[in-house]
């Protein structure tokens, strides 16, 4: 159900982290510390106050946050065990439709990418198909761990601003 910004900003803080969590991937904390940052003027002055909520965090809840997303194509998927929001968003990058050899392609990316840096590999699937994922996890297993968080939280900063699009009525 779409609201509109004035609608969130009148929202007391449990129905606002009710709505505005699912954003994050199991991450309520981030909708909880942003509603005291109310009221918001727009969808991206919401958008803005939650990543730096998430700026602002400090790297311990950073990596939480990165490790409370799914691998592509992992367990969660193959098990049917998704958020609604990583089932569409994996879905819309055609990762539901992969070959047996394509699946066993991103599970071997997905566990040395892991294997790497501790946390899955994260990216805006709706922005990205199976081909760009792929040559994602090429050019990122080279980074070094530092970059790498870098790039993890601008995916989901990415991710939660579509997801906020699809929240909130212009």
């Amino acid at each position: 159900m779409s609201r509109t910004i004035s609608e969130l900003n009148q929202l007391g803080q449990g129905d606002f982290v009710r709505v505005v969590a699912p954003v994050f991937e199991h991450s309520p904390w981030i909708a909880d510390l942003t509603w005291t940052k109310r009221p918001f003027a727009s969808l991206k002055d919401l958008h803005r106050a939650l990543c730096d909520t998430v700026k602002n965090a400090g790297e311990n809840k950073q990596l939480a946050l990165i490790r409370a997303h799914p691998d592509l194509i992992g367990s969660a998927a193959l098990a049917g065990t998704l958020t609604r929001e990583s089932a569409g968003e994996q879905a819309s990058a055609g990762l539901n439709q992969l070959s047996p050899d394509e699946t066993a392609l991103f599970q071997k990316q997905n566990a040395a990418y892991r294997d790497k840096f501790g946390f899955p590999f994260v990216i805006c699937a709706r922005l990205n198909k199976k081909k760009a994922i792929l040559a994602g996890f090429e050019k990122r297993l080279k980074n070094l761990p530092a970059q790498e968080i870098k790039t993890a939280l601008e995916e989901i900063f990415k991710i939660a601003e579509l997801r906020l699009r699809d929240l909130i009525a212009d």
